[in-house]
């Protein structure tokens, strides 16, 4: 999954266990040649640099460089950010509202997140961040990037962004905030229930019960479960969400680590929604990480019908691992895979009906939702189905099951 959450967004996270060993593939004489020459290395510009540095500095810094060279989502927190990272878990805080990670030497939108200055300013899944305020992005640290995003709530930023079918690079002005994310919304649309998960964070699967139960006594006949441009969050809510709509017993899904050892993950209660209440579930290029094992595992049981795009295809598992000085790891230890066996990393998942919607039809939806509220509409929820091609087909599908 993600991908960590900043203020903006970085990549999303797991807890699932941690994977201790050491490497077989350099020796023990090897590993201290590599220790002596960091410490020369180190030795060097203590005595050496122009100015005297901070050796904390120094010391984070080579390990942050060490951490990201493994792969896009592992990283290194300082203790401050490890803080402000622990409590964007609980769905607070500040920045732009997007989840983002590394491509390529460039930093890549993995999803705006419903709601937030990101997804009203109109970014979209796939954008690459080419500048910040008009400093170059390549070759940076995803940290680092992170630190320039961020701001005090109530600043602007600028992005400079290629988009793919753009011919050239355009800029985006956005207003930092303190996100607050509300993770589950929901409403009754004619005779079928809509929910929307916006990510997996602490307590979703708690509030989709709830959901789940309102729209069940309002004698819905059927639920659309919309993870679109959701970028994931936490393996243990994606568990519990796929629990409330799987048979107990039902593997849910599994990983495997660098050893092959595996940690499976089953349905352990009765499902919530009935087994004769048909879902649909929403995805697109922005559905990542949790979203995926919740998808994934519904469309392998044949619990739901997938319908929109191809996800995004984050299938790493990340542990967040504390040190002793309040920094902490994010460690990409194992890979998960759906319960038919698919490991959909970097290749994402395929719904069974695929409805694409272009930017044109995204901007001309979030700018209409943006009209009703700024005009005093109500509703929790606004569903535009003339509009939202894929929620209309969602519909049309989940009406011809029920036979009209």
């Amino acid at each position: 999954m993600r991908r960590f959450f900043l203020p903006v967004i970085a990549g999303m996270f797991f807890f699932a266990g941690f994977f201790v060993g050491v490497s077989k593939t350099v020796s023990k004489e090897d590993e201290y040649a590599y220790l002596k020459l960091f410490s020369d290395v180190l030795k060097i510009v203590k005595e050496n640099y122009v100015k005297e540095p901070e050796i904390k500095k120094l010391i984070y810094g080579a390990i942050s460089g060490m951490v990201s060279s493994l792969d896009q989502f592992s990283a290194f927190f300082p203790p401050e950010k490890y803080r402000e990272f622990m409590q964007e878990t609980e769905g607070e805080f500040g920045g732009i509202g997007i989840e983002i990670s590394m491509e390529k030497g460039r930093p890549i939108v993995v999803a705006p997140i419903e709601g937030t200055p990101a997804y009203r300013a109109g970014l979209r899944a796939g954008d690459v961040i080419i500048a910040v305020d008009g400093e170059d992005t390549f070759g940076k640290s995803l940290l680092e990037i992170v630190r320039k995003i961020r701001g005090k709530p109530g600043t602007k930023v600028t992005l400079t962004i290629m988009r793919k079918g753009v011919e050239k690079p355009f800029k985006v002005e956005i207003t930092r905030a303190i996100i607050r994310i509300e993770s589950v919304k929901w409403t009754k649309y004619e005779d079928l229930g809509y929910i929307k998960v916006i990510q997996f964070q602490h307590n979703t699967a708690l509030d989709l019960r709830k959901a789940i139960r309102d729209l069940l006594a309002e004698n819905v006949r059927g639920i659309i479960l919309d993870l679109r441009n959701n970028p994931g969050g936490l393996l243990s809510e994606a568990v519990k969400v796929s629990d409330l709509f799987l048979p107990e017993g039902k593997l849910i899904v599994y990983t495997k680590g660098r050893g092959g050892e595996e940690d499976k993950y089953y349905a352990k209660e009765p499902p919530l929604v009935p087994d004769n209440l048909p879902v649909v579930v929403l995805i697109n290029r922005g559905s990542a990480s949790a979203s995926e094992i919740v998808t994934g595992a519904l469309k392998d049981h044949g619990r739901a019908i997938v319908i929109g795009e191809k996800s995004f295809g984050k299938a790493s598992v990340q542990n967040i691992i504390p040190l002793e000085d309040g920094s902490a790891l994010k460690l990409t230890v194992a890979y998960y895979y759906t319960p038919n066996g698919n490991l959909i990393h970097k290749k994402g998942i395929a719904p069974d009906v695929e409805v694409s919607m272009d930017e044109k039809a995204w901007e001309q939806l979030a700018e209409t939702i943006r009209r009703l509220r700024i005009e005093g509409n109500g509703q929790k929820v606004i569903l535009l189905p003339d509009i939202d091609v894929q929620l209309k087909k969602a519909i049309e599908v989940l009406h011809a099951d029920l036979g009209g």
